[in-house]
């Protein structure tokens, strides 16, 4: 074993994961580590001035590199700033490791704060290391932790004397992983015994699908039993946005959602179950009819069977569990049930056609308004995307609009703000660019969330990372309004909302362009559609941070 401080078998553990990237903003507690940092000039520092930034960075990182993002950041202080964002890494399932420095462990009596307990409700695993020997191993659980499926923020805290202090070190990386887990095959038989035999099934998705690879797989189970298709969670592709099966996203047990699962005889769920509308829970509520047929398939043995009452578990990975449920499938059904099939698919198809005709003869009619629709928006931004662009989208109320414009096929092409947090964006879309070198990357933001991280800006401007952003300023929290007029109709049962919308409006509007380029990053405000399409295109080709303020329309 070699001997040596805690603070440089932190640096080679680091090295030995693949590191590239520590994004943080230090404190005097780091001293040790920023020191350390000195000698390892392949360790790229990522400087930001607000932490939100700094978990935004390492999560758009994470999620377009496949790899596990790593952070450092300052004691309580900066940590606390951090958590919102983690947040969203909790619930999306985002690897990365948060780490904070943090004083010497014989200062339990001078007020030493236990850094562990501050991050438990948003990380998988949190622990500290206090002597310089536990550095290589607890380093090691980390990212192993972060690393294994379900995936998740992990957070280590350093005290100073295990950074400061020598000790002998088995230096070595965590394991390599291979966890495609098959599912048992009693589920296997029992879940394609009840989709053989389903008059109207449903099947709905989260990110899991996207995070195991399992495009393909999903794709040819939807087509084998005819299925409508739905996202409860659809933040990465996780089935071609063309397909004719799919039908968009559902609250569930909310809406339309409870309405149209309500019509399914058997339904599908796989990756993490999300609970229903936010704002107002029934804990005894089913999203779907009682006498239907539950198959949930996930990773996580504590998510299958937790939120709904459960016919089929089948605790899995997605790709596998939906490879073995197709191969049953296919080699079960009978000729009629194939028939049966395909006739609901020409069905679901046709109406989705008629839904998107709708779609388009409404944007038409607001198409010339001014200040432009959000629709309009999105359209100019399609005419100047590269073929090979990826939208890092934080739009939140602009989503719908988005999507509906631009098809996302392609696993890699999108990757959406996930959780409740806002403020991903700034950050996210810096993280995904970094991850992408090689590819435009263009973030699509809302006015409210980019303020809450607008401080990236400058880090974007430092190291040259040649993102575009492109403002959807509608000079309001439009979400708030919007979630005001459901809770509204449907807890208060008003059948014509109306509200002050009392903080959430921007009566002072916020001056992106000012800020960009006081921050060093070239901006421009759009008012007119016919500008927004060219000035994209120089933004993306300059090769430098760039920012558009787009105007848009902000009523509800």
């Amino acid at each position: 074993m070699t001997v040596m401080k805690g603070k440089h078998a932190l640096m080679e553990m680091l090295r030995a994961e693949g590191v590239e990237y520590i994004f943080g903003n230090p404190g005097t507690s780091e001293n040790p580590f920023m020191e350390a940092l000195e000698s390892y000039p392949d360790l790229k520092y990522m400087l930001v001035t607000q932490e939100g930034v700094a978990i935004g960075m390492a999560d758009g990182y994470a999620r377009a590199s496949g790899k596990t993002g790593f952070l450092n950041l300052h004691i309580e202080t900066g940590l606390a700033n951090g958590i919102s964002l983690m947040h969203n890494a909790m619930e999306g399932g985002t690897s990365m490791v948060v780490t904070s420095c943090n004083k010497d462990i014989r200062e339990l009596a001078h007020g030493r704060t236990d850094l562990k307990e501050m991050v438990k409700l948003f990380t998988k695993w949190a622990a500290e290391v206090t002597h310089p020997e536990q550095m290589p191993y607890m380093v090691r659980k980390a990212f192993n932790e972060a690393k294994t499926a379900p995936l998740g923020p992990t957070y280590l805290s350093f005290s100073a004397n295990a950074l400061d202090h020598e000790g002998e070190m088995d230096l070595a990386p965590s394991a390599k992983f291979f966890p495609r887990i098959a599912p048992d095959s009693r589920a296997v038989e029992e879940a394609a015994r009840l989709l053989a035999h389903a008059q109207n099934p449903a099947i709905v998705f989260s990110d899991r699908v996207a995070q195991s690879g399992a495009v393909m797989e999903l794709t040819r189970l939807a087509e084998l039993t005819g299925a409508r298709v739905y996202s409860a969670i659809n933040s990465e592709v996780n089935i071609a946005a063309s397909h004719p099966q799919y039908m968009g996203g559902i609250r569930l047990g909310y809406g339309d959602g409870a309405k149209v699962l309500g019509k399914a005889d058997v339904v599908l769920y796989v990756g993490r179950m999300m609970s229903g509308y936010y704002m107002y829970s029934e804990p005894t509520l089913r999203y779907f009819d009682p006498q239907a047929k539950f198959i949930h398939m996930d990773v996580d043995s504590r998510d299958v069977g937790s939120i709904q009452p459960t016919d089929v578990g089948m605790v899995c990975d997605v790709k596998v569990g939906l490879v073995h449920l197709a191969d049953r499938l296919e080699s079960g059904m009978s000729g009629a049930a194939r028939e049966a099939a395909i006739g609901r698919a020409t069905t679901i198809g046709a109406e989705k056609a008629k839904r998107r005709d709708a779609w388009q003869a409404r944007t038409k009619a607001k198409w010339n308004n001014n200040p432009m629709p959000a629709e309009r928006m999105m359209a100019e931004i399609k005419k100047a995307l590269p073929k090979d662009a990826v939208i890092a989208d934080d739009g939140v109320t602009s989503r719908d609009a988005l999507y509906n414009t631009i098809s996302f096929d392609e696993p890699g092409s999108i990757y959406s703000a996930r959780g409740g947090s806002l403020g991903w964006g700034i950050g996210g879309t810096m993280g995904v660019k970094l991850a992408l070198p090689d590819r435009p990357v263009v973030g699509i933001l809302g006015d409210g969330s980019a303020m809450m991280t607008v401080q990236g800006l400058w880090t974007a401007a430092v190291y040259n990372i040649p993102a575009v952003y492109c403002i959807c300023n509608n000079g309001a929290y439009r979400v708030l309004k919007l979630n005001m007029n459901a809770y509204k109709t449907g807890v208060l049962k008003e059948q014509e909302p109306k509200s002050k919308y009392i903080g959430m409006d921007f009566p002072i509007p916020f001056d992106f362009v000012g800020m960009a380029e006081s921050m060093g990053v070239s901006a421009k405000r759009i008012t007119d559609p016919a500008d927004l399409a060219p000035a994209l295109d120089r933004a993306i080709a300059s090769g430098k941070p760039a920012l558009l303020d787009v105007v848009i329309d902000g009523s509800v």
